[in-house]
């Protein structure tokens, strides 16, 4: 492994002309790493940060999370027992944002950075390498195939009048070629998932709705057959994370009227067995969206997920309340 830096969460200094590509906690918010354990349903608080906004947190195979902040990413323990996450050290990668995907063989993170570009970030310490060379294509990368010879993005033209309108999904090999596209027209998709058995990609999508915004789950075949429909209610469904047992995906609901997937909000984790896709269950409400759970969060044995959500100090005793 790379040697991290001190850990700290106090934010990069910046003046008040900077602008930087990455969210940032407004007054008095605050960042908690959150776990929630599958035995018995409690949540536990690893980290919270009063500075650095973290999002997304991945579970890697020796036992860490990864997460990403200020554009870069960070490792913390998920047993609380660390003062603060510690950087991972990338010489060379642009600003990352909050899609970032674990290669099954636990070597490296796949990472979507400021420059639209996918690039693969190897934990030995070995140099960086840009995975994606088409310029002019926003490339947002959710997930990858278990055998890690794919990796499943949201491509958007840079551009348009509307990008986010036509997200399609695009698979891509690993290495950078054989680029192909999964979903069409109408509606935009995102939050694109291999199952474990690799027979299907989970996603979201508004393929099925007459409402702009109103996205459901779907699974879609690696080819880009079979697409359908798996969720349908009232509230807006994004990020679907099957577990790695899979039989449950965990994903986050948005208060019905909701476009896109914004951050701030008071918002659903919800729990569903695979096959009993119309019998949701909720976990928790939070205040979140953006960030929470956007990439794979479950743990290597399935036992627990990770989240981020982001309260208010003066409203910390009714954030993340558990049901």
């Amino acid at each position: 492994m790379p040697q991290p830096s001190v850990p700290s969460d106090a934010p990069s200094r910046t003046t008040s002309s900077d602008r930087v590509p990455w969210r940032t906690l407004a007054p008095g918010q605050l960042a908690r790493v959150r776990v929630w354990e599958r035995a018995s349903g409690s949540v536990r608080t690893v980290h919270v940060s009063e500075g650095r906004l973290y999002e997304a947190p991945n579970w890697t195979a020796d036992g860490s999370l990864l997460l990403n902040g200020e554009g870069r990413l960070w490792r913390l323990p998920p047993d609380g027992s660390a003062i603060a996450p510690t950087l991972l050290e990338a010489p060379g990668l642009p600003p990352v944002n909050n899609d970032h995907v674990l290669a099954p063989d636990g070597s490296g993170v796949f990472a979507s950075a400021a420059d639209h570009h996918i690039w693969h970030v190897p934990f030995d310490g070995s140099p960086i390498r840009r995975v994606t060379s088409e310029d002019g294509i926003m490339h947002f990368l959710h997930g990858i195939s278990p055998d890690g010879s794919r990796l499943g993005y949201v491509r958007l033209e840079i551009g348009g009048q509307d990008p986010w309108g036509s997200a399609w999904i695009h698979t891509i090999a690993a290495d950078g070629t054989d680029d192909r596209r999964l979903t069409i027209d109408p509606g935009p998709a995102d939050g694109c998932e291999w199952t474990p058995d690799g027979d299907w990609i989970l996603l979201n999508t508004e393929q099925f709705s007459t409402r702009p915004g109103h996205a459901q789950l779907a699974r879609i075949r690696p080819d880009g057959s079979d697409l359908e429909q798996l969720t349908s209610d009232e509230r807006v469904n994004w990020f679907p994370h099957i577990a790695p047992t899979g039989d449950v995906v965990v994903y986050v609901s948005f208060p019905p009227g909701t476009r896109g997937h914004p951050a701030d909000l008071r918002v659903q984790l919800r729990m569903v067995e695979v096959g009993d896709w119309q019998a949701p269950t909720t976990l928790m409400e939070l205040e979140g969206g953006q960030g929470t759970i956007n990439v794979p969060s479950w743990a290597p044995d399935g036992s627990a997920f990770a989240y981020v959500d982001y309260p208010r100090a003066e409203d910390l005793t009714d954030a993340g309340t558990e049901h």
